[in-house]
């Protein structure tokens, strides 16, 4: 009798540490956190040197989201002239984390890495600017706030410009989104020459829903064009590498706009911009 139940009590204790197992490995794995990569040229993506894809990239439907945590964070571009770029990258759960990067020789690259971490305080924002070189002038919505690295206490909860300047280097925009009860990180990387960048890069603070690379503003269909398709391309300019076409009368989700484009989201997740010529916003 007692061999019974000491036999059934061990049972017991080791259905118990199964489904304790269990519930701990669900849990740690139902927190996820989406990933946009863009590259001029194209480049192999690899996160902890596995390879998950080619830019443009978007880890951002729902079944191909990522575990969150520490990765290291690696662009391999297919012109084999440039360097490969490596980055230590954190994925947060329910946000996204956007990567642009332009290869250059030397001096020449340029880039971007924004991320979003949740505060402990879900009514305040918190917005951390770090250059590469450092001791750079920082403009936000054309008011200088600073030098790099800089934290900026509780910025409006906005869209805004954002832009870094270093005698010597080539100016860069991003327009960023600052939502409550996170802290955006901008990491920018200022290449060597005389003009200036704009890039749209807006990481989205979606932790109940759905993870999508923006938050979506409406909808679109594509008109009549003279070639009977309309170019998509990674960046809001005609020198933008081309990431798809799409055709008149197809509807579309409106992430994003700014003079002259709209950022639309495909089929397949993917999002690009395409000319507001012909574009009619519903």
């Amino acid at each position: 009798m007692k061999k019974v139940i000491f036999i059934l009590i061990s049972a017991l204790f080791l259905g118990f540490l199964i489904f304790g197992v269990f519930q701990q490995f669900f849990n740690s794995g139902s927190k996820k956190g989406a990933l946009q990569v863009t590259s001029t040229p194209e480049s192999k993506v690899y996160l902890d040197d596995k390879y998950i894809g080619q830019t443009p990239l978007c880890k951002c439907e729902s079944a191909d989201t990522l575990k969150t945590g520490d990765y290291t964070f690696k662009l391999v571009p297919q012109d084999k002239s440039f360097s490969e770029y490596q980055e230590k990258i954190t994925v947060s759960e329910g946000v996204l984390t956007v990567i642009d990067r332009k290869f250059g020789n030397d001096s020449k690259s340029s880039g971007s890495v924004i991320s979003l971490t949740p505060l402990k305080d879900k009514k305040s924002t918190e917005l951390l600017i770090v250059s590469i070189p450092s001791k750079s002038n920082i403009f936000l919505d054309n008011n200088e706030i600073g030098q790099t690295p800089f934290l900026f206490k509780n910025p409006t909860e906005s869209d805004h410009a954002l832009r870094v300047i270093k005698d010597g280097y080539t100016d860069k925009t991003v327009r960023i989104r600052t939502p409550l009860g996170y802290k955006l990180t901008v990491i920018m990387y200022l290449s060597t020459g005389d003009s200036s960048s704009i890039d749209s890069v807006t990481p989205t603070a979606s932790p109940s829903a759905a993870l999508a690379p923006t938050l979506p503003v409406g909808q679109v269909v594509i008109l009549n064009t003279p070639t009977g398709f309309l170019r998509v391309r990674v960046s809001a300019s005609v020198a933008g590498s081309e990431i798809g076409r799409v055709a008149p009368g197809e509807t579309f989700e409106l992430v994003s706009e700014q003079p002259g484009w709209y950022q639309i989201k495909l089929k397949n997740g993917q999002v690009g911009y395409v000319s507001s010529q012909y574009v009619s916003k519903q």
